[in-house]
Formats: structure tokens, sequence, C-alpha cells
């Protein structure tokens, strides 16, 4: 085998253009979510909710994933990559729009809604942009190319505490119920996605290679089901898939959404100081993105998430100790270790599917609703236990996260 199969390249001067739009979503759709986690705290204040309660905050975006993922693969599917992209725009604009009347009428349930389909928006672009990504090249250096796009949506979620700490704490006065930084900053984040939406609806997209209608010498490098006749859920390490990113989100979800009650209550910080702390945390995942995509080159993407499983899980045990600045670190670490697992779990995944492969984007999507029922359980366990104990929870999603990455990834041919 020569070099120049050896080492594929990362993707085709053809889809320079379409690579760097796609990548720019990864980075929209981090904003997003990252900022439900200062608006989790912020509810908190505002409107008097308990820990359990404001944890609907996440349960409205990514149980979205669970409504949505299906009906997106779907859309995509008949229509193609740039409508289904299209789509998750609008919803996401709409979402966000839908903050104007729901601060107005400072009622929890309509920011629930409008949370929801803002949540159905990102659900889209999620189940779109994966494969997406995936198929601008050649399959052996997708891993690669969904890891480096990843990459952005760390920038995304730095970025979202950033903008979010700024509009909601920096001006909030204690005891206020006032509404209308949630209503200023929506609105310019709903007004930015529909300009967004307008500029990729002009964007040429080049025919992707049909995965499970092409022939070629070399058959690893393009995403071929070698036993086409068999059913998607009979492929063994799609369901693991599955199963692994329902724990992994549902982990990262919780630990998100309580990142600045720790600050606060552990580390005795001010809101607003914890809200800038978590810049810095989602700096972490930024780091072991790039850090991530890099050692793939050297180490098999498995490996390295069984790796980053362990790391989380020590890192778990040391951040319930309530250790002051000890534990703290053992927090930022956390987020170190998630930088690859999203990514990693997706694109392991998609291996091999062939003409399943986009209904098998939907079904990995869909798993990101763990993320709405965890921070529950952890918000649960914040109030009755302290929330420094919560964060033992996360630790059977690791445990998953590790028999997949070990194990069950593996494409099995019978």
């Amino acid at each position: 085998m020569n070099d120049l199969i050896a080492k594929p390249a990362f993707t085709d001067k053809k889809f320079l253009v379409t690579i760097i739009f796609v990548t720019s979503l990864f980075m929209f759709w981090g904003i997003a979510i990252t900022m439900a986690d200062s608006l989790n705290k912020h509810f908190q204040s505002v409107l008097s909710l308990s820990k359990t309660q404001s944890a609907f905050v996440q349960f409205a975006i990514f149980g979205a994933y669970g409504v949505m993922g299906i009906p997106a693969g779907l859309f995509m599917k008949r229509f193609g990559y740039k409508s289904g992209v299209l789509l998750g725009l609008s919803l996401f604009a709409v979402g966000a729009f839908l903050f104007v009347p729901a601060a107005n009428l400072s009622s929890f349930t309509f920011f629930g809604l409008a949370l929801f389909i803002l949540g159905c928006g990102l659900s889209t672009l999620e189940t779109v942009a994966h494969p997406f990504v995936a198929a601008l090249g050649d399959q052996r250096t997708s891993d690669q190319r969904i890891n480096f796009a990843q990459a952005f949506n760390a920038v995304g979620a730095m970025l979202g505490p950033a903008i979010g700490a700024h509009f909601l704490f920096g001006k909030h006065i204690e005891g206020s119920t006032d509404l209308t930084s949630v209503k200023m900053l929506y609105l310019a984040i709903g007004g930015v996605i529909a300009v967004i939406a307008i500029i990729f609806s002009f964007v040429k997209v080049p025919p992707t290679t049909d995965p499970h209608a092409v022939s070629v010498a070399d058959a690893d490098a393009v995403n071929v089901d070698v036993e086409p006749e068999r059913n998607l859920f009979s492929h063994r390490h799609f369901r693991w898939a599955v199963i692994a990113q329902f724990f992994n989100v549902a982990a990262q979800a919780g630990t998100w959404a309580f990142f600045i009650n720790y600050g606060h209550e552990i580390m005795g910080f001010t809101e607003l100081k914890a809200g800038n702390y978590m810049v810095i945390f989602m700096g972490m995942m930024l780091a072991g993105r790039f850090i991530g995509t890099f050692l793939m080159r050297i180490i098999a993407p498995n490996s390295l998430l069984a790796v980053f499983a362990v790391g989380s899980i020590i890192s778990c045990i040391i951040v319930a100790q309530n250790l002051g600045w000890t534990s703290y670190t053992a927090l930022f670490a956390i987020n170190f270790f998630f930088s690859i697992m999203f990514p990693t779990i997706f694109s392991l995944g998609l291996k091999n599917l062939g003409k399943h492969t986009q209904q098998a984007a939907s079904f990995i999507s869909m798993g990101v609703v763990g993320g709405a029922f965890f921070p529950f359980v952890m918000g649960f366990i914040a109030d009755k236990h302290g929330i420094g104990e919560a964060y033992y929870a996360p630790i059977i999603c690791y445990i998953v996260i590790f028999l997949f990455a070990s194990k069950y990834y593996k494409v099995k041919h019978h």
C-alpha cells in the first residue's frame, strides 16, 4: 500500500467553501447550548426556581433532540444536506425570536416552548452537519474532519457563557425580576442566525459521494455497507454508539448545567465570576478537541476515547470531594476529557453503514435526549446532598462510554 493511500487527504478542494460554512454551524449551536447554562442560573434568581425546576431549561432543549432527530434525518434524506441546514437555521431563529413574547409575559412555560423550538433547530443542524462533514472527503479521515468541526463547536461553547455572563449576570441587580437582558440577547441571536440562513441559501454545494452507489478500488476510503441486506439495527457498533451518545450527553448536560452553581456554592464566587470561569471551562474543551484531533493521527480513535473516559471517572471522584481548588481543577479536567467524546462516538457509529448512514445519524443525534433527563438527576442530588456529591452520578455514564470504546465500537462482519 503506497503512502498516498496510507495518508488520505483531510478533504477535497471542491468542498472547501462548504466545509468552512458547515464548520461555522458547529460554533453557532455551541453558543446556543452553553448559553442555556447561564440561562439556567439566571432563571433560578429572576423567576425564583429551585435547581430541579431550572433543569427544565436543559429538558426543553435536549428533549427537542428526542422529538426532532428522526424527522430531521428523513427530511435530510429526502431533500439533501443543504435543505436540512436551512430548516435547522430557520427553527433556531424562530425559537430565539419567541424569547421576546416569553420575556414580556415573564412566563417560564413560554420560555420552555421557545427553548424547545430553538432546540428543534439545533437538533436538525446536528443531525445534518455530522454526516455532511463526514461525507466531505475520504471515510478514513472522517474522524479527523468531525473532530476538527467540533473544535469550533468548542469555540462556540466558550463564547456562549461569556456572552451569557455579560448580558445576564453583568447588569443583574439582586432581587430584580427584569427580563429585558434575556429579551435583547435572544433577539440579537435570532437576527444573526436569520442572516446566516439567507447567506447559506446562496452557497453552491458540490455533490457529495453517494456512499451506497459508489465503486472504488479502495473500499476503506468510502462508507460502504459490507452487508447491505442487513437492517440498520443489526449493526452492533451502531446500537452501542446510540447508547454511548445518550450517556455522554447526559453527563455533559448535567456537568455544564451546575458548573456555575459549583463555583458559586463551593468556591464562593459571585455568579458573574463563576460565569466567567465557564469560559475557561469551555476553553479546556477546545484544547482537548485540537489535541485529540492531533493525537488521532497516531492513536486509534477508540483507544483515545477509552483513555478519556477513565480520565473523566477519576476527575468526577475528585470533584465530589469538595477540596477547593483541587476539585475545581478536576471539574475543568472533565471538560477536557469531554472534548473528543461526542464527535468520536458519532464517527465510530457511522462506519460502514452505507445507505443507512443518514438514518443512523438521526438516531445517534437522538441520543442527545440523555441531556434532557440527567440535569434533573444531578439537580435532585444537589438539592438533597450538595452540589459536589451530584458529580458522582456521571461516573455511570463514563463506564458505558468506556465499554463502547474498548469493545463494542468494532464493525462486526459475519
